[in-house]
């Protein structure tokens, strides 16, 4: 009988795929995510190589993290994230109102699988950079479900693998670790430079069958007892917040010596993040994979103690996920044009070249994570209001076409605790996707473009609903602008004409906010009597979803429980928009069942005088409410 024999065939024999794009995105987590697809919306042609089977990175069902952000949790008013992130939020929420995992995923593969211009290069590896050092000139990559080798060209790399893997493979300068005190002269940081960080954790989910469900533990599990657990809350999962600020939890403060106003305790077993291991090692890296099983190895710990070590209310719970991935928090950070200090975020500093914010406190967690025994797990240097982020932040110091999006920006160790968060990292991923789309249309460098083009790069991020603090609409083409504008009836704080401020949300005492009177059976109508006739093409529409709400996907009932079912109420949910000539219809577009923040009329070019915007209903609110109508 004959034989056969069939070998992986040499990649070294084996041609690749050649192909160029405008912009290469490495990393498909939220911001990795947000950047390419904003890439491609700009008109870049757009690959993105995430080397995992679904997208959002920490926030997939790979490891099911909330995605945290500036507004902490309820602690921060009007702080949410807009934009993309947004975008998938409103969507998810509308589709997956119970949160599943699997759904979530879809709901991202999806929104980036429609997005014109975005090739999606899903489980597929970076094996290779090639770099001189000052500029990046292509990357090698495998698909392993196809066995496909990839040579990918761009005029701008993004590296959005959290790692900083890309930007370390190209010889970009990077720190790990902690600074002394003498570098950037922060107050918080430690005499000496150190190479500790935060760990990685891996997360549970625990279920409550309503009879007893008994547990064995493992062989290879570890065993622990109550001295291993303490300032690690493990009963019911417990919420810190305040009505202005998250709680400030200092070195050797107990986490049950907060008075009981600011403490919520929910009947749950969801995952602790404090189920931390790596940041202490020699190479969190490198030594991934065994940091991963040591801390399979604690979860199962920590789960037999809640089950078999005591009374922790969890008689009648059984465990019915435990990740197979490690959330990391912390690595490589690669050098920019400009390092985030702590003096920056806690001056909530407004930097000229603002293109994202955070509000996250400087959040650190002791790096030996569990193993830190009796050592409260995170040192959390909380502060009030938003900073924003600097565009030097995203470009890489040492190669001209290399931009970061991420945990892995240019921050200093303390502010790097603020910036880590994911929702934080989206914005800046899609500012980031829209200025190297920009660079590269303009053939420059993205720090080129932005010495060049910061302004115009900071509208365009207006436009894509994003926040860039100390910026406001002034887009010389928005016919909306120089309108006079008027409505059927407004609240007081809330007039008409606030939809032309140029903000898109509370900022400071204004509201920047249209609301009507109580919502007549007939509707409610805002109206924009233009400068001169023009023809309109197209009518923007920023709605209020209330950007004091969570809506993030969560496996935790403590946020579930707290953020409203369906739909945002608040969000206008039948309108129709008309043109107007000499007080006639000529146009007229209409929007049913809308669940989103932002909404988009588009015409053929008509000739009108004014633009009527009739709101027919809401998703529950009393009163109807925008943000923002920008007409084109």
């Amino acid at each position: 009988m004959k034989e056969y024999v069939h070998e992986i065939p040499d990649h070294t024999q084996q041609a690749p795929q050649k192909r160029h794009f405008d912009v290469v995105v490495v990393g498909g987590g939220m911001s990795g995510l947000c950047a390419a697809m904003a890439s491609a919306r700009q008109g870049a042609k757009t690959a993105l190589v995430q080397d995992r089977s679904v997208f959002g990175g920490n926030a997939s069902s790979e490891m099911r993290m909330h995605i945290s952000g500036a507004s902490c949790h309820w602690g921060k008013r009007d702080a949410a994230e807009t934009g993309i992130l947004m975008e998938l939020q409103l969507e998810n929420k509308y589709l997956n109102d119970s949160y599943n995992y699997s759904i979530w995923d879809g709901v991202l593969w999806n929104a980036a699988q429609e997005t014109k211009n975005l090739t999606l290069c899903m489980n597929t590896t970076m094996s290779a950079v090639h770099s001189d050092g000052k500029h990046i000139s292509s990357i090698d990559c495998y698909q392993m479900t196809t066995e496909l080798w990839m040579e990918l060209t761009a005029d701008v790399f993004v590296d959005a693998t959290g790692n900083g893997t890309l930007g370390y493979m190209a010889g970009a300068e990077y720190k790990i670790g902690r600074e002394g005190r003498d570098e950037y002269r922060e107050e918080d940081a430690p005499d000496v430079p150190d190479g500790k960080t935060m760990g990685n954790t891996i997360y549970f989910v625990a279920e409550d069958r309503g009879h007893p469900v008994k547990f064995v533990k493992p062989s290879w599990a570890y065993t622990f007892d109550e001295s291993d657990f303490k300032h690690r809350y493990h009963g019911d999962i417990v919420v810190y917040h305040s009505a202005d600020d998250v709680v400030v939890l200092k070195p050797g403060e107990d986490y049950e010596s907060h008075s009981d106003e600011l403490v919520e305790k929910y009947d749950v077993k969801s995952g602790y993040w404090w189920i931390e291991l790596g940041g202490d090692w020699d190479d969190i890296i490198r030594q991934s994979e065994d940091i991963r099983w040591e801390l399979y190895r604690t979860v199962y710990g920590v789960w037999d103690h809640i089950k078999n070590g005591g009374d922790h209310g969890a008689e009648n719970y059984e465990l019915v996920w435990v990740g197979n991935l490690g959330g990391m928090r912390e690595s490589r950070r690669l050098m920019g044009d400009y390092v985030l200090k702590e003096q920056d975020i806690l001056a909530n500093r407004i930097f000229e070249d603002a293109v994202a914010y955070g509000g996250w406190p400087m959040d650190e967690h002791t790096a030996a994570g569990f193993g830190a025994k009796g050592q409260i797990p995170s040192v959390v240097r909380s502060f009030k209001g938003l900073y924003s982020i600097p565009y030097g932040c995203y470009c890489s110091r040492t190669i001209d076409n290399l931009m970061m999006a991420g945990r892995d920006i240019s921050a200093s160790k303390l502010a790097m605790g603020s910036t880590r968060v994911m929702g934080t990292c989206a914005v800046g991923g899609e500012a980031v996707g829209v200025a190297a789309a920009n660079a590269s249309r303009k053939k420059l460098t993205p720090a080129q473009y932005g010495k060049q083009y910061m302004h115009e790069l900071q509208q365009k991020l207006l436009a894509c609903d994003l926040y860039v603090m100390g910026q406001k609409n002034e887009d010389p083409n928005d016919l909306a602008l120089r309108a006079s504008v008027s409505a059927s009836s407004e609240q007081p704080g809330f007039a008409a004409k606030n939809i032309i401020s140029g903000v898109t949300r509370r900022e400071g005492g204004q509201s920047n906010l249209w609301r009507s009177g109580a919502l007549r059976e007939s509707g409610e109508t805002l109206t924009l009597t233009l400068a001169e006739p023009a023809p309109v093409h197209e009518v923007r529409l920023v709605f209020d979803p209330d950007l004091s709400e969570e809506r993030c996907i969560s496996v935790s009932k403590a946020f579930l429980q707290k953020e409203p079912t369906g739909v945002a109420r608040t969000l206008v949910k039948d309108y129709r928009v008309e043109l107007l000539r000499a007080g006639a219809v000529v146009a007229a577009q209409t929007a049913t069942d809308n669940h989103q923040r932002r909404n988009t009329a588009a015409f053929s070019g008509e000739l009108c005088d004014s633009v009527r915007v009739h709101v027919l209903a809401t998703n529950g609110c009393e009163d109807a409410r925008i943000y923002e109508v920008r007409i084109y």
